[in-house]
């Protein structure tokens, strides 16, 4: 192991975590910033809210990819053995570096988005399995509530239940991480809790009057 590489990695993980999708696509095909519109987060919900889908869902893919690339950086520079705890833990390294570059994007001022699509690319990339139950469990609670925010807690809340209970990982730093990543979720979206708490959270599609 030769801890150049590792920081190469790390950086290099955090550099693609701050290309900052929502803030370029916006500037590039709209012309205008999407952080000073609609929530002021430079995500892809804000994107479509504010630019629409044709443009929001680009935007989510490539901060999906932008996680799972970061994630899959050990990997590539071949830094620990296939299957190792050790190399889950490089890729929670460099997955975190992917989510802080999204959060606070040295392209664009260090204002970026909550994370959360990125970091659903990181735990894509690292367990499968247990993302795509995450991700199913978004989708059911969107079409229930079409509230993202709502949708985005609970499969955070769920990853570390379903990674502790159902599913196996030889990282005891990954069940560490995916309690983490329920917790961070759940700061970043304070100011959603407290619309929620007070009825102003607004849904991602409006009820259309019969």
């Amino acid at each position: 192991m030769n801890i150049i590489y590792i920081i190469i990695a790390v950086t290099s993980a955090y550099l693609l975590g701050s290309i900052p999708t929502a803030v370029w696509a916006g500037k590039v095909f709209h012309g205008i910033d999407v952080r000073d519109h609609g929530s002021g987060n430079a995500g892809a919900t804000n994107v479509i809210r504010v630019l629409g889908w044709k443009t929001g869902v680009p935007v989510l893919l490539v901060d999906m990819v932008k996680g799972s690339l970061a994630a899959l950086l050990p990997v590539f520079f071949h830094l620990a053995p296939q299957g190792s705890a050790f190399l889950t833990n490089l890729q929670i390294m460099t997955g975190l570096a992917a989510i802080i570059g999204h959060m606070y994007p040295v392209f664009a001022g260090f204002r970026g988005g909550k994370g959360v699509a990125t970091a659903g690319g990181v735990i894509l990339a690292i367990h499968p399995a247990v993302s795509l139950v995450c991700l199913g469990i978004f989708a059911l609670v969107f079409i229930i509530t079409g509230i993202v925010s709502v949708s985005s807690m609970t499969a955070g809340i769920a990853f570390p239940i379903l990674l502790l209970t159902l599913f196996d990982t030889p990282s005891l730093i990954f069940k560490i991480f995916s309690v983490f990543i329920a917790v961070a979720l759940l700061f970043s979206h304070r100011k959603n809790i407290k619309r929620l708490l007070t009825g102003e959270e607004k849904r991602l599609f409006k009820k259309k009057d019969k």
